[in-house]
């Protein structure tokens, strides 16, 4: 499942460039290998966040399938991830509401301001704090790692995503110049197709079919009164 975090990563990239971009562009340095190095840092901030996510969101699945629920948590988040890659683009409308959108604006100004002592550290920490702001294909990424069942697995995938997004702004960042909207769309349209893809996956893996690879079979444990039912890895 971790190679789909850098495909959803990647394709998502192109949707969110519109709201990363300003703050991509605005980390700089006088160029060289210096110029790259802050743009590389930044970019490392924003996925360890990501991978900070998904270690809270994925020991929250862990606690679900410890509750003996395993498969069940499977099957919904990958139905979860089917209908959400048909809707992405309305997550963000959460960044039009009032209070939030205020936020949003504040943090990035203040960031614009901070970038401007030219430190490592406030690159790094830029992109700490960019990892947290509200974004559609950030929620489908995290939706994912809940259905990982695991803290190690979640931080892993989060991560996995953070690194599918850098090629795509790196790009942006080196060449100081956005992609065409149009070609951007035309990326954009293959999201939904992943995210039914990844759905499926997650819908056949819980339903443990026997399948290796694919649909592992679940073994049963007993510790005292409660059952846990854990993925056999083949």
């Amino acid at each position: 499942m971790l190679w789909t975090a850098l495909v959803l990563g990647f394709l998502g990239s192109f949707h969110c460039v519109g709201m990363c971009g300003p703050i991509a562009l605005a980390v700089g340095g006088k160029g060289g290998q210096t110029f790259l190095f802050n743009k590389i840092i930044y970019n490392f901030g924003r996925s360890l966040t990501y991978a900070g996510l998904g270690l809270v969101v994925g020991s929250l699945g862990f606690s679900l399938s410890l509750a003996g629920i395993q498969q069940g948590v499977s099957v919904a988040m990958g139905l979860l991830i089917v209908l959400f890659s048909l809707s992405y683009k309305k997550a963000d409308r959460f960044l039009t509401i009032p209070a939030l959108s205020g936020v949003v604006k504040w943090i990035k100004s203040h960031l614009s301001q901070y970038l401007k002592s030219g430190s490592k550290l406030a690159f790094f920490s830029t992109g700490l704090v960019n990892g947290l702001l509200p974004c559609g294909m950030v929620y489908m990424a995290l939706v994912v790692a809940i259905g990982m069942q695991s803290p190690v697995l979640g931080a892993a995938y989060m991560f996995f995503f953070g690194l599918g997004t850098i090629p795509m702004l790196l790009g942006l960042m080196v060449s100081g110049s956005l992609l065409p909207v149009i070609r951007r769309q035309q990326f954009q349209k293959a999201i939904p197709y992943l995210g039914v893809l990844i759905g499926v996956l997650m819908v056949f893996r819980g339903l443990g079919l026997g399948i290796p690879g694919f649909s592992p079979e679940l073994a049963v444990f007993d510790y005292g009164t409660q059952q846990v039912e854990i993925t056999m890895c083949h």
